[in-house]
């Protein structure tokens, strides 16, 4: 009994980690209707750019992720106003095609520059350290850390969408793209904003990936997967949903694991597909979705 209460823990605190990784790509998502195929690769370009300041500079993960969101900011802001709003539109194939051509570039580009090789984000102590909860249960620092900041980001976005004065142009652009540029509202300009946000976030999950495993230039197809599902299982728009999805996967992953380690990968993607079976708009819908 003991073993599957720590199995159960242990797939909560993964599904911090999917949540952050899905947090930046369900905002994108509730205001925009832009799906990021690039997504998962800017995580692994982020937990890259950390891994260079922490290199350069001499810093923990944690200062090298501060120093590094304000560049990731406004990297989101110029690629959103200069690239990514020129394709959004009625037409959903032409942000596809674009962000496709992005993750291309992005690993590539990563490749040339880093090789294969894995890298990791070393932060010392924090990484082996437990804290007990009696029974023969332990729960790593590092893990209960990433749930804590899953929750945390994803409290800071329903504030920032909900309670300023920002989040209410969110809100009307996402609902209605149209009325709110008659109203004076420039959705170019919110929509940079957006992706700006997102790709904050974005920092957040790339430290923790680069933390918690290994990464190299080509697993940001498979982090993007992951979002993927926990937006879909959460509902489409839907923060608090996302944080529900990403511990969903992440509890049939290591009930999966606790089964047969082969099937600790399937059991997630069966978990979605049962969702999706259940609830094809998902567990906590936007309204209007």
């Amino acid at each position: 009994m003991t073993a599957w209460i720590d199995t159960l823990l242990q797939g909560v605190m993964l599904g911090g980690l999917y949540a952050l990784f899905a947090a930046g790509l369900s905002l994108m998502f509730g205001i925009m209707r832009l799906v990021n195929l690039a997504h998962g690769d800017f995580i692994v370009l982020s937990a890259f750019v950390v891994l260079v300041l922490m290199t350069a500079l001499g810093l923990d993960p944690f200062l090298a992720t501060l120093l590094a969101a304000p560049a990731l900011f406004g990297l989101g802001y110029a690629l959103q106003h200069y690239l990514l709003n020129r394709t959004i539109g009625r037409d959903v194939l032409p942000p596809l095609l674009v962000t496709f051509g992005l993750s291309i570039i992005i690993q590539n580009g990563l490749l040339e520059v880093f090789s294969a090789d894995s890298q990791r984000l070393k932060a010392g102590a924090i990484e082996t350290a437990s804290i007990s909860l009696g029974g023969g249960i332990a729960l790593g620092t590092m893990q209960l850390l990433t749930l804590a900041s899953a929750i945390g980001v994803i409290l800071v976005l329903n504030l920032i969408f909900y309670r300023t004065e920002l989040g209410r142009a969110f809100r009307a652009t996402s609902d209605d793209p149209e009325v709110a540029q008659l109203m004076g509202i420039d959705n170019r300009h919110i929509f940079s904003l957006a992706t700006a946000i997102a790709m904050v976030v974005i920092a957040v999950s790339a430290l923790y990936l680069g933390m918690r495993a290994n990464f190299d230039p080509t697993i940001g197809p498979a982090r993007l997967l992951y979002a993927f599902e926990a937006v879909i299982i959460g509902g489409l728009g839907s923060l608090w949903g996302t944080l529900a999805g990403g511990i969903i996967i992440g509890v049939a992953q290591a009930v999966g694991a606790k089964i047969d380690p082969e099937w600790q990968i399937l059991a997630g993607h069966l978990a979605f597909l049962a969702v999706l079976v259940l609830r094809p708009r998902g567990l906590f819908p936007r309204a209007g979705q």
